[in-house]
């Protein structure tokens, strides 16, 4: 698998809100590894601001905490794939588990 994942953080961990992150942990992984872990602030909050963003860093996948229905949207005619729901302080453990398969969306922790 060769794919560049999104997280939002917050202080260094997953941010519940998808819009309000202050940095997105972006992870390149090549051949089912992790080989690149960066982190980038994102432009000012606006609607859709942040899905346009991770789109024009490549992003194939964002797993999120919770993410408005508009965000889910216009990631999904951008064939981003969208993980929702989880809690986690382990940001690459998120990602071993997205890369492994064995990741998958729970309660949406937003309610927008």
């Amino acid at each position: 698998m060769n794919k560049k994942i999104a997280i939002p953080t917050e202080s260094g961990v997953l941010c519940a809100h998808f819009g309000h992150c202050e940095k997105f942990a972006i992870y390149d992984v090549q051949d089912n590894k992790i080989v690149k872990e960066e982190f980038v602030t994102p432009p000012p909050h606006e609607p859709g601001s942040h899905p346009a963003f991770l789109r024009e860093l490549g992003c194939d996948a964002i797993i999120a905490g919770g993410m408005g229905s508009r965000a889910q949207t216009l990631f999904a005619q951008n064939n981003i794939d969208v993980i929702i729901g989880l809690r986690s302080d382990n940001l690459k453990g998120l990602v071993d588990q997205y890369i492994e398969g064995n990741l998958e969306s729970g309660d949406n922790l937003c309610d927008h």
